[in-house]
């Protein structure tokens, strides 16, 4: 996938660090649905004005995969 174009584990890149995406959606209900949506049709305004763009190549059960990784710690 094309994630770490765009995003680092522990540093803002274009995207935020999945450290920073872990810290802000934990112990949320419907994260991995919600952020997993996002991976495949893209958002803007959460993280400032720069849009990420739908990937939707990533399917649903890769994007939940990459979510829950993403959540778990990103290591």
């Amino acid at each position: 996938k094309n994630c770490m174009a765009c995003h680092a584990v522990d540093k803002k890149l274009v995207g935020p660090a999945y450290k920073d995406v872990a810290a802000k959606y934990a112990g949320q209900p419907g994260a991995v649905d919600k952020l997993a949506a996002k991976i495949q049709k893209g958002g803007s305004g959460v993280w400032g004005a720069v849009a990420m763009p739908p990937q939707p190549q990533v399917k649903d059960p890769d994007a939940r995969s990459i979510v829950q990784w993403i959540l778990g710690g990103a290591k």
